[in-house]
């Protein structure tokens, strides 16, 4: 084990070469493994990874990808890696270090440098106008908490929840929320997948992917439009890898070129080690930034005219006649689709349109997946209703190898959705949460992630909550939430480690440290496990083996049913200590609140655990509006670029999840010892007269006359798209506006930001 970094790293070491065309390998294997070691120690390191994914351990922290039925002795991937490694790490931030460094000190440095510090060991308090924290007991931090909740209002209390929260504790969560009175429960959905459940949900009538992993091995057609798996959801590539055995054909959509969808080298393989790997894509559209619903509106005028062509032999008739509504509103406004708009939104020829739509036809079962490259537009809804769309013309949903596949990010962030972490429950939900408890939950809806900003902003939020995350560094428009919370009379962060949001705190702050998934839950019934939820809506269940990095961490559940005991009393007819003491206790209520999951304590026991069911998936039932699965008229708008812009989308490094830094390098695309870079094709950088490797200040310039700047940026000569960019999050959130959101979903707009790129300002 390596000591956590002294400074802040010196992004004057950054160094560029050339992007990897294939992914994974022995590098990956290497790398996982010597930040691995960094972090736990080579002993701690092989104990803890053998664990990782296996039916007697634990669930990764990190992506929410599905694991199989047979599973290798290493089911994990680099990324997995190293997000186990962050959280069983032997390094500590202790009360000496709270002593050492103020909160101010800590809000200038680097959300690298905080994380590379280790787990935090003991609840911590600023007091109001205080410059650090001091040690807290647990009783005195509850008191605080109830204290501050019952000054106010409900409806001036926001509740925010992280994707790695499990099951039980986002149940006991969002009971907690809705037995003080509100629903004020945003989410790190509400920034990621909101527009995908937006438009399923209109559309299938469920808002989640209606495909299994035995799908994607039986389907002969794979678009995977707006992601990177390679980085972003590594275990995804031996899927793929077996999709392509089975004889699919695999399209990738997509402004970058990813490794990952280039070759894969799979390291579990002798021939993915010593041999050149699997190609994956058979095409690669480079596709402009917002322009994918173009793609799917042009495909789906495609198949209508051979359809015209050849009567009975392209679209499912039997399907959109029995199964669906609104076809002929659907088909009339796409015929009117307009070529010029499809080829000046994509960037695409349209030949390359036409050879993907031949590739359509010749394919019975087809499935597309997404991640963030669709959901983060201002039309992002309409996207991916135009998706549903193109696999409603030929039937594909709700027959095997067939479906949507929105890729979830964090590990059970669908599960928390489940479980009632949502700002606009359905009144079935509530109804039913309500009798299970005897109360009646608050019925108007709550605020979302924007919404909470926006309230922060205005003053009406007395007391913020955070169960997990970093919402100051996933969150838009930087200075405007930073204020906000500062705006606050208390924040409190349940968290293993420190992040950027300990230093961003109302007059009075709290950190509250918890367990992580790989470690020993030990409660008054005795040791417990959790369960999750992941892409694909199969249940399972996730046990922690190591010892817990202090005495002092409580679970997430003990926390929430720790703060429920204070504020309503042992006599609360919740019996708060019973569920903190017992998790099943907490899974029998689960079971008769939550459709799906009857006899959960026993099923999710099972080695694979279960699945949940899918109406769409499992019968072609759809539970919309019409009783049906939905055609729907979604506008194609052409997002112009004014002269001198680019068109920026905000992504993840390789030695990134989410927030979390792990370390400093971007192996596929070659940046190496930095993250403050800026990717723009080599003509568009000769066109605004800059140089290769130039600094230069990004700045976004939106209607409400707010020049936003983030800068010292170094070029870095790419092959992405013309006219795009690309750039690090969270170190870009700040040119996303607060108010530039998504139709429907309300999701900022983090991949179409437009941007100048201006010289460095020197001193």
């Amino acid at each position: 084990m390596s000591k956590p970094p002294a400074t802040d790293p010196d992004e004057s070491e950054l160094s560029v070469t050339e992007p990897k065309t294939w992914a994974v390998g022995a590098p990956a294997v290497t790398h996982a493994l010597q930040i691995a070691q960094r972090q736990m120690g080579a002993r701690r390191t092989a104990l803890t990874l053998l664990k990782v994914n296996q039916k007697d351990g634990f669930d990764c922290p990190g992506c929410a990808w599905p694991e199989g039925g047979e599973r290798s002795h290493f089911e994990f991937c680099e990324n997995g890696a190293k997000a186990v490694a962050e959280e069983a790490t032997l390094r500590r931030v202790t009360p000496e270090f709270f002593a050492e460094h103020s909160v101010a000190e800590l809000a200038e440095r680097t959300d690298y440098w905080l994380g590379q510090q280790g787990r935090l060991t003991e609840p911590m308090y600023k007091e109001p106008g205080a410059t650090h924290y001091r040690p807290i007991d647990w009783d005195e931090a509850f008191r605080l908490v109830a204290g501050e909740l019952e000054a106010g209002t409900p409806d001036e209390a926001v509740f925010y929840t992280s994707g790695r929260t499990s099951n039980e504790a986002a149940f006991a969560y969002q009971l907690l929320v809705r037995r003080l009175g509100t629903n004020n429960l945003p989410d790190c959905s509400n920034m990621c997948h909101e527009s995908s459940g937006s438009a399923l949900g209109e559309t299938l009538g469920v808002g989640k992917g209606s495909v299994s992993l035995d799908d994607l091995y039986k389907a002969d057609l794979i678009i995977i439009a707006g992601q990177n798996p390679g980085t972003n959801h590594p275990r995804m590539l031996t899927a793929l890898e077996k999709a392509k055995k089975a004889g699919a054909s695999i399209v990738a959509v997509n402004p970058l070129p990813e490794a990952g969808l280039m070759r894969f080298k799979n390291p579990q393989k002798a021939a993915g080690v010593l041999g050149s790997g699997t190609p994956l894509s058979d095409e690669f559209l480079q596709i402009r930034l917002n322009g994918d619903l173009a793609l799917f509106r042009a495909l789906n005028r495609l198949l209508l005219e051979a359809e015209d062509e050849a009567p009975g032999t392209v679209l499912d008739h039997g399907f959109i006649a029995a199964h669906s509504h609104g076809f002929e509103e659907f088909a009339k406004d796409v015929r009117g689709t307009s070529w010029d708009d499809v080829l000046t939104a994509t960037g695409l020829t349209r030949e390359q349109i036409e050879s993907v739509a031949a590739r359509v036809r010749r394919s019975e079962r087809i499935i597309v997946c997404w991640a963030m490259g669709l959901t983060q537009h201002k039309n992002s809804v309409p996207t991916i209703r135009e998706v549903v769309n193109f696999l409603l013309l030929r039937g594909n949903v709700g027959r095997p190898g067939a479906g949507v596949c929105p890729v979830r990010g964090h590990s059970n962030v669908q599960g928390d959705r489940t479980m009632g972490i949502y700002e606009k429950p359905t009144a079935a939900f509530l109804d039913a949460l309500g009798r299970e408890f005897s109360f009646a939950p608050p019925r108007e809806h709550g605020y979302d992630t924007v919404e909470s900003i926006r309230a922060m902003r205005d003053g009406k939020v007395r007391v913020f909550m955070a169960l997990g995350g970093n919402f100051v560094s996933a969150t838009p428009d930087t200075a405007v939430t930073e204020a906000g919370l500062r705006r606050c009379k208390l924040t409190v962060q349940v968290s293993t480690k420190l992040n950027r949001s300990h230093a961003v705190t109302g007059d009075a702050a709290l950190i509250l440290p918890c367990l992580g998934r790989t470690e020993r839950d030990e409660q008054a019934g005795g040791e417990q496990f959790v369960s999750v939820e992941d892409s694909m809506s199969m249940v399972h269940k996730s046990r922690g083996r190591l010892s817990p990095a202090s005495p002092h961490l409580r679970s997430e559940v003990s926390v929430v049913a720790g703060l429920g005991r204070v504020l309503f009393g042992d006599d609360d007819q919740v019996d708060w200590a019973g569920l903190a003491g017992d998790y099943d206790l907490i899974r029998n209520h689960i079971e008769r609140v939550v459709p799906g999951f009857a006899d959960f304590n026993r099923r999710v026991r099972e080695p694979d655990g279960f699945q949940l069911p899918h109406g769409p998936r499992d019968s072609r039932t759809f539970p919309t509006a019409t009783g049906k699965a939905n055609f729907t008229v979604n506008d194609l708008t052409v997002l112009r670029v004014p002269a001198g812009a680019l068109l920026l989308q905000t992504v993840r490094s390789h030695d990134q999840y989410n927030t979390t830094i792990y370390g400093l390098d971007d192996r596929y695309r070659g940046v190496h010892q930095g993250r403050r870079v800026v990717f723009v094709h080599p003509d568009d950088i000769r066109e605004l007269d800059l140089q290769d490797a130039q600094l230069v200040d990004l700045t976004s310039e939106w209607s409400d006359g707010v020049v936003r700047r983030a800068d010292a940026f170094r070029v870095v000569s790419y092959p992405t798209a013309r006219g795009c960019a690309a750039a690090y999050f969270p170190e870009t959130n700040v040119l996303v506006p607060l108010d530039s959101t998504a139709e429907t979903s309300n999701t900022p707009t983090s991949k179409s930001i437009v941007v100048r790129l201006e010289p460095t300002r020197t001193a």
